[in-house]
């Protein structure tokens, strides 16, 4: 993980592989952003010519680099982008702030210390350019390098080794905590990430739900594991139905954190399909490759519970994962067969590749019995909701509107895109079955409200519940950008993190 620290030390003595600046659009033409005064200094005041000179416009998460004129001590000032300046009585905007930010460390792979002197009005813009470097620093290289003499040969590049945030003073309490808590929710962040880029050959449920067990003891958390026996026993037809195709059994697991002064409990739910061959009705080629992608869920439930304990926020946070492998085998579920699940109703599969609500609609219920002050289940569930919002936004539905418009505004807040989505009654009658208490599927257009539907029905009476679906943001396929890396992103991490303080503190709507 990138170090980060805070300093007051000038931006023209401090010594690093780079020193980043912010550039933006101003109404006549490129402006040097707040906090490099010094920067511009050395080059005499005509750093922003030099920059427009070579092309560089201000716009969000461009990177110009050139050398450092004498006087400073970085070899190299990369300037990056910040979009279009604010007015005089505003700041900028936080999310450019993490992506500019994200964008100058990734341009940075391969470098040891880079000093960041990008504007710093406030704690809340420490935390923004914190989190926005430490993400942005990420890389996922654990599989690679194996070849010693390649990797010297222009192998990966290891990420950024330290970031020092110039103009953030360590003795403030607030600079001091907001660093902190960026440090924190990025740690955990790319902790989903990499297990979200673990291949499935490897993070199989038992894996999955060994680390989780092993981070609990560490953390001085409770944990517990049904492997498959337990889940037999204990009747979990939903995770057991897709499970059962594969050689490797599926899990349960709960990871709950405590906390003495806690008036509140959240229950997070995750889907944890730790790889989705769809099982009997089998993905077309072309749709498999990702596929380890699909316990997302899963990993953003596993790393909010450790963030929230390493926070020690007063609140109680219960995190099922909800683990399993979708194949298909001799002893696969088959389309027709009817599912008996942990609630006791029967589910008919008619298709299996829509399993994600199966093993959810067992840990919705089992999370249920906690009765929880409210339930937030996250999943990669549907690619209804990529058709409906795209790769880059996640859909919000809930049991209560105004539970759903207060986690859309957190989401907005922490910078992660999201959209509220209808529970229309009409579509649950699309799911009635002739043999069973329901099917597992409804009718195609609309299928993301249709398994957020579905879902609802293993909600206990009374207790607010919302479903994020994360099919877009969990796994990014094109170039990077800002902050977010080629690969698992850790989508809906910052949004339970921020909900789960909210909560703490008893400012949530």
């Amino acid at each position: 993980m990138t170090a980060l620290t805070l300093s007051t030390a000038g931006a023209a003595t401090l010594r690093a592989d780079a020193l980043v600046v912010g550039v933006a659009k101003g109404p006549k033409g490129l402006v040097v952003a707040a906090g490099a005064e010094a920067v511009d200094t050395a080059f005499d005041g005509k750093l922003a010519a030099m920059l427009d000179a070579l092309g560089a416009s201000g716009a969000e998460g461009e990177i110009t680099k050139l050398p450092s004129p004498a006087g400073l001590k970085a070899p190299v000032v990369l300037a990056v982008g910040l979009g279009s300046a604010p007015e005089l009585d505003e700041s900028f905007d936080e999310e450019a702030l993490r992506r500019a930010a994200g964008s100058a460390a990734r341009a940075l792979h391969g470098s040891k210390k880079a000093a960041f002197a990008l504007p710093l009005e406030d704690a809340s813009a420490v935390t923004a350019v914190a989190e926005g470097a430490l993400l942005g620093a990420y890389a996922f290289t654990a599989y690679q390098g194996g070849d010693k003499k390649a990797a010297k040969n222009g192998g990966p590049k290891q990420p950024l080794a330290e970031v020092a945030l110039l103009g953030a003073k360590p003795r403030d309490k607030e600079h001091k905590a907001a660093a902190e808590r960026a440090t924190v929710v990025a740690t955990e962040v790319n902790v989903a990430r990499d297990l979200i880029n673990t291949p499935p050959n490897d993070l199989t449920p038992a894996a999955f739900a060994a680390i989780a067990a092993a981070t609990a003891k560490e953390l001085g958390l409770k944990a517990q594991v049904l492997d498959e026996k337990a889940l037999i026993k204990g009747g979990y037809g939903g995770i057991m139905g897709v499970g059962k195709g594969s050689e490797n059994p599926p899990r349960l697991v709960k990871i709950a954190y405590t906390h003495p002064e806690a008036e509140k409990h959240l229950a997070f739910v995750g889907k944890g399909i730790t790889y989705d061959s769809g099982g009997i009705s089998l993905k077309p080629a072309g749709h498999n490759e990702t596929m380890k992608c699909d316990m997302s869920g899963a990993a953003a439930v596993f790393s909010s519970v450790v963030a929230a304990a390493k926070l020690g926020l007063k609140v109680n946070v219960t995190g099922w994962l909800a683990l399993a492998e979708n194949m298909p085998s001799g002893s696969a579920t088959k389309p027709g067969d009817v599912l008996r699940m942990y609630s006791g109703k029967t589910v008919e599969v008619l298709n299996t590749d829509a399993e994600g609500r199966l093993v959810l609609g067992d840990a919705l219920t089992k999370a249920s019995e906690e009765n929880p002050d409210a339930i937030v289940d996250v999943a990669t569930l549907t690619g209804a909701m990529v058709l409906a919002l795209g790769d880059r936004t996640f859909g919000i539905m809930a049991n209560d509107d105004a539970f759903r418009t207060s986690i859309h505004e957190i989401a907005e807040e922490v910078g992660e895109a999201s959209w509220p989505m209808p529970l229309p009654e009409d579509l649950r009658k699309t799911m009635d079955s002739p043999t069973a208490d329901m099917a597992n599927m409804g009718v195609r257009m609309g299928g993301g409200l249709v398994a957020g539907l579905f879902l609802r029905e293993f909600v206990g009476e009374g207790i607010t519940w919302a479903h994020l679906d994360i099919a877009g943001p969990a796994f990014h396929e094109g170039a990077p950008y800002g902050y977010t890396p080629k690969g698992g992103t850790g989508s809906a991490v910052r949004t339970l993190v921020r909900l789960a303080e909210r909560t703490a503190t008893g400012d949530l709507g």
